[in-house]
């Protein structure tokens, strides 16, 4: 039998590391990773369709329902240089003129938009009312008066409005994390700090900053403020790991630190949540170094009354650059968790709802609660100017 040191030097973890842990951890430590996710086949099968490829995320968002069973059908976007990218990526999908040949499409089940987050609301509330279902690109919405008018809609059509809150929904470590909680791996959930730096220019990938950011990316009144744009991923997972179903805003700023060329730009924010189970503290910033090899060093910290649980989502800094990695600690000791291999159901969960209209009212809720906790935060946040060093 492997060693403990070998083991963990076999996920990746060095001396350094294993030091660390050895000193914070009074009882034992173990190592272990999630098996990695079984082939399996769809259950439901659907035509869907792209109408906004404004942010990159939209590749994510097409991934996850494909893998759940959908059929991307046709698509339409506004920017050329989006456009050239996703001909080239996506050649059998019939490439429309306007977004109406999407929406308007009757053979489509469902409609995916990741267009400029001020613009979402009005594509989803226009797709609902022909009898399609919708899913957004998180925040889903920038206005309070966007949100009622998306309630309304759903009210009227009985069709689903998703969002997909992908740092929650589309990071194995993330889902892993609600399955310990809900089998009580960590007693009642007392409070979440979730920290989500990001980075503007990036290396690559489906984050959305490979290459030059758009205009629309430093106005406020367009991509919602930093709160609303970012936060609502962080509210969304303040809401499901405490199990809130209502909460508030206690506090909240933002600043605009380092980019006073872009007056309506946020690159630095935070808030603090209290909801009718648990607390919660956000921390948002674009200020991720290039020495970091990825776009963000997200982490998670769930507090419990019988343990708690370290999400390090991205990489884990000085050990791997592998990211997905989850630590538990409780009362008998310490856990690492690989969670590289581990399932992303939300793909087949949501054509599901989509086949069959199952989509519960609980999910369709917490999603639009986490938006516009966002946007609340967002309005009432103060604007701090900080002294120049």
């Amino acid at each position: 039998m492997k060693k403990r040191r070998e083991i963990l030097e076999g996920l990746g973890m060095g001396p350094a590391a294993l030091a660390v842990m050895a000193a914070m951890t009074p009882g034992t430590v173990r190592a272990e990773a999630l098996a990695p996710a079984p082939e399996v086949k769809p259950r439901h099968r659907i035509r869907f369709g792209v109408c906004g490829i404004s942010h990159d995320h939209i590749h994510g968002m097409i991934a996850a329902i494909r893998r759940g069973g959908g059929e991307l059908v046709s698509a339409w976007g506004g920017e050329p240089d989006k456009l050239a990218v996703f001909r080239a990526r996506y050649p059998d999908v019939k490439m429309v003129a306007t977004q109406d040949e999407v929406i308007g499409d009757s053979s489509l089940r469902l409609v995916l938009s990741s267009q400029v987050a001020n613009e979402r609301a009005a594509i989803g509330v226009k797709v609902m009312k022909t009898g399609k279902d919708f899913l957004a690109d998180k925040p889903g919405m920038t206005t309070l008066a966007d949100l009622e008018q998306v309630w309304k809609t759903i009210s009227e059509t009985g069709q689903i409005y998703g969002i997909l809150y992908s740092e929650r929904l589309e990071v194995p470590a993330a889902v892993h994390a609600g399955e310990l909680i809900r089998a009580g791996a960590i007693g009642k959930v007392i409070q979440t700090i979730n920290i989500a730096p990001h980075q503007i220019v990036q290396k690559g990938g489906d984050a959305g900053g490979a290459g030059a950011r758009p205009d629309w990316f430093w106005d406020n009144r367009r991509y919602g403020g930093i709160l609303c744009d970012i936060g609502s991923h962080q509210v969304d997972q303040f809401l499901y790991y405490t199990g809130s179903a209502t909460a508030e805003v206690v506090a909240a700023q933002v600043s605009n630190i380092r980019h006073g060329q872009h007056p309506r730009f946020e690159d630095f924010g935070d808030m603090t949540l209290r909801g009718d189970a648990g607390f919660g503290y956000v921390r948002l910033d674009w200020f991720t170094p290039d020495g970091l090899g990825t776009w963000g060093d997200g982490r998670l910290f769930v507090l419990g009354t019988d343990g708690y649980i370290e999400l390090r989502k991205y990489a884990n800094v000085t050990v791997s650059a592998q990211g997905n990695n989850l630590f538990l600690v409780d009362g008998k000791g310490a856990r690492f968790i690989d969670c590289s291999r581990g399932p992303l159901p939300f793909g087949a969960q949501f054509v599901a709802d989509v086949a069959t209209r199952t989509h519960t009212a609980q999910d369709q809720a917490q999603a639009l609660l986490a938006a516009e906790l966002a946007i609340r935060a967002q309005m009432q946040a103060a604007r701090v100017v900080l002294k120049d060093s």
